[in-house]
């Protein structure tokens, strides 16, 4: 396996795929629609604006087995130091430790740009990602209860973070 800075190029559809998997099948996006090769364009420019990166991991043959990346927390300047993840591995390479190197690899960037929080938004039933996150040394800070619908039910919203002992000079403005 190979770690690789992800582009729209080289990845977008297999990103694509993953995603829309998760959105058709599950409550790890609070989506009902799949997603379209257009929206790519537009979320790989977000990412890019803002220097984020996107960490995928290819087999030997060079298929993208799982993506992790950034994006802004909130849009306010004070929140410039924290930034919510997400990761996704797809449903054929599950529960081969991927989701954890591929977060490993997110925090080391996030250091080294100088970020101060990680968020992970993760729907209150997924223990997977849960018991992830804390092995990762995320910690639970407060759930949202009934933060979103879908599949019929109420879905709760748990936020954990990482707080890493970056920037060495936080600014204001």
């Amino acid at each position: 396996m190979k770690f690789v800075a992800c582009t729209l190029d080289a990845h977008g559809a297999a990103i694509l795929d993953i995603l829309n998997e998760q959105i058709r099948t599950s409550t790890a996006v609070y989506e009902y629609v799949p997603r379209t090769p257009e929206s790519m364009v537009t979320w790989f420019g977000a990412k890019q604006a803002k220097s984020y990166p996107v960490i995928g991991v290819e087999n030997e043959a060079g298929a993208l087995m799982g993506f992790a990346s950034y994006g802004v927390f909130r849009e306010r300047p004070a929140y410039k130091y924290t930034v919510e993840h997400s990761v996704y591995v797809h449903k054929d390479h599950r529960g081969k430790g991927l989701g954890v190197a591929l977060m490993e690899r997110l925090i080391e960037a996030a250091r080294a740009q100088e970020l101060h929080v990680l968020v992970g938004g993760i729907d209150a039933t997924n223990q997977v990602s849960i018991a992830m996150h804390e092995k990762l040394g995320f910690v639970h800070a407060g759930t949202i209860r009934q933060a979103g619908f879908k599949f019929g039910t109420w879905l709760d919203l748990a936020f954990y973070q990482l707080t890493l002992q970056t920037p060495s000079h936080p600014v204001d403005g």
